[in-house]
């Protein structure tokens, strides 16, 4: 038996990992939304095509991600894969020989990273309160 997809329950959970509100995600796809109607969006099975496109537009993922997550697969894909520290079961714990200087440049680049995502963000944040001063 073919399990469905609740592209519904998707949505909320990208959304949630992302950190957005329902009322944020409602703001951004435009005028017509607001939380109810999310809310009532996220517990439908099947989304229309042309919302989920809006959808993906906004939080920035795929479409196939709503279409095509399921959970309980990759629970199971992540139980049948770790076992008490080893990888696909083979007995064999890896190593990692990292150079110090290595790790001090991803961890570098890393703060990199997370500094222009941040300003990305704060940039995203005052376009959105530009567009609701302007309302």
């Amino acid at each position: 038996m073919e399990k469905k997809i609740h592209q519904g329950r998707n949505v909320k959970r990208f959304r949630e990992m992302l950190g957005i509100k329902q009322d944020a995600l409602a703001f951004d796809l435009g005028e017509e939304w607001n939380q109810k109607k999310i809310s009532v969006l996220e517990q439908k099975e099947v989304i229309e095509d042309h919302l989920l496109k809006a959808i993906s537009n906004v939080l920035k993922i795929p479409v196939e991600a709503f279409q095509n997550f399921d959970e309980e697969q990759a629970v199971n894909v992540i139980a049948n894969t770790f076992n008490d520290g080893s990888f696909l079961n083979t007995g064999h714990t890896p190593t990692f020989n990292v150079n110090p200087i290595d790790k001090l440049i991803q961890l570098h680049e890393e703060k990199i990273a997370l500094y222009e995502r941040m300003l990305k963000e704060k940039d995203e944040m005052m376009a959105r309160l530009e567009k609701l001063i302007n309302k």
